[in-house]
């Protein structure tokens, strides 16, 4: 099919995820063909390094033989088994002991899910039955953090803190209550790390209190804030929060829906502090984006509580798809791929990434550059020293993505001028200093532009 017969189909028929839809009517889409390893093509031959992995997933990057044949031998095999009435097979069982043995802690009670919002969204639900089954139906109020992301189901986009996922929608929900992010670019404590720390620990306090101790469930925090810019806290504010969890009996959430497998370091980022979360979320990375999964992961005593209280009852929360054997299959061989060399890749590369992106800081439009492993974000302002965004006039988010894609790059841009970047980890170290030398091409065409001189300081 030709190229723009297949535009025209896009732009009558198929509803894109988080978009403008009389924009994307008006722009069209860009189709993709192919795409081995790092770099992506679309339907006109173009190659493109893929700096973002996707949307954050593909972490053992594209074209992985092993992985198209296991899911070919299983779906041979069984290409459907329901976990319902008992029933189950090999690939998720096998899946589920490999993730508890990996994890931290005693987080070895594993269930499946489609990504990363249901994920989410089945953690909602299973602390709920946790301290109805505690007897303690009252606790039933939930907190999340400023600029955190946690999926875009109901309940879960109530959780997340951004507003482009609550508008018109009607959420958040009077139970889902929110504090500062750490945000260290922009939080006025920014230079004393420990005064974030200790004011993000007062704050969580004076929310609890607020909303009375008794009636907490759930703290939700990522690691690193994905979608609201790549924010990385001071080293030691997780474990504070966690802390502050574990004092005041609240569950502590860690969604590493994009954190997980690899992309800071660790297979999953709650080690960088130490810490064992109550539950934790995991997706994107879990099958590289190859087919659809997540995962919740439940402490011992989490597990323990809902199947006491729930007694001969069943546990009534699932999905038709939970557990599904191809994916599994794909899970099983993606961590392999990992565990086989890409691991260690993604150290090494994250390392060269964030040495690389560094060396931007010098350039008039670069506020701000952070980030850890293979996630990282570069922040675009107008004047360094009062840390002034670029004007929503430019269309930052479109027009930054447009200048990257024209260069061969493929990142995320945030309206407020922020790029965001998350390779595969397999990217050789030519590709990661193809990515940045692209980036400071599209930062010098940006700084050429009419309205952004105008307004530079």
């Amino acid at each position: 099919m030709l190229a723009n017969s297949l535009v025209e189909l896009d732009r009558q028929h198929l509803v894109h995820p988080v978009s403008s839809f009389r924009g994307h009517e008006e722009r069209g889409v860009r189709v993709l063909r192919s795409a081995k390893g790092a770099t992506v093509t679309d339907s006109e031959g173009r190659e493109l390094l893929d700096g973002f992995a996707g949307l954050w997933c593909v972490n053992a990057g594209y074209g992985h033989e092993s992985v198209v044949e296991a899911a070919a031998r299983q779906m041979r095999d069984l290409p459907y088994a329901t976990g319902y009435f008992d029933l189950g097979a090999e690939a998720p069982i096998r899946l589920a002991a490999a993730l508890a043995e990996r994890s931290p802690g005693d987080l070895n009670h594993i269930y499946f899910s489609l990504g990363g919002s249901d994920a989410v969204d089945s953690t909602i639900r299973f602390v709920r039955y946790f301290w109805h089954s505690k007897g303690k139906p009252e606790r039933d109020q939930f907190i999340s953090v400023e600029q955190g992301y946690h999926g875009s189901t109901t309940m879960g986009a109530g959780l997340t803190a951004l507003p482009g996922f609550h508008d018109g929608f009607g959420v958040p929900y009077a139970w889902q209550h929110k504090i500062s992010s750490h945000y260290l670019y922009r939080n006025p404590l920014g230079d004393d790390p420990q005064a974030v720390i200790d004011a993000s620990v007062a704050e969580l306090r004076a929310k609890v209190a607020e909303i009375g101790e008794e009636k907490v469930a759930a703290f939700y925090v990522e690691p690193i804030q994905g979608s609201g810019g790549v924010l990385v806290p001071p080293k030691g504010w997780i474990k504070a929060m966690r802390d502050v969890c574990t004092e005041l009996d609240i569950l502590f959430i860690a969604d590493e829906v994009i954190t997980g497998f690899g992309r800071t370091g660790p297979i999953f980022a709650c080690e960088d502090e130490g810490i064992v979360p109550d539950l934790m979320t995991c997706a994107k990375g879990l099958t590289s984006g190859y087919i659809p999964m997540g995962a919740v992961f439940m402490r011992d005593h989490v597990y323990e509580t809902i199947a006491e209280g729930a007694g001969a009852k069943a546990v009534g929360h699932g999905f038709t798809y939970s557990a599904h054997p191809v994916s599994a299959a794909v899970a099983l061989e993606v961590l392999a791929l990992y565990e086989g060399g890409l691991f260690e890749n993604g150290v090494k590369a994250g390392v060269r990434l964030m040495a690389g992106l560094e060396s931007l800081r010098d350039h008039p439009l670069v506020g701000d550059v952070r980030g850890r492993g293979m996630l990282a974000a570069v922040e675009l302002v107008t004047d360094k020293a009062k840390k002034t965004p670029l004007p929503a006039s430019v269309q930052p988010a479109t027009r930054l993505f447009d200048r990257a894609w024209e260069q061969g790059l493929i990142v995320r841009s945030f309206a407020q001028g922020i790029f965001a970047y998350a390779p595969p980890l397999c990217c050789t170290d030519a590709e990661i200093d193809a990515i940045v030398e692209r980036t400071r091409k599209v930062l010098d065409l940006t700084l050429e532009d009419p309205e952004i001189r105008a307004v530079l300081r």
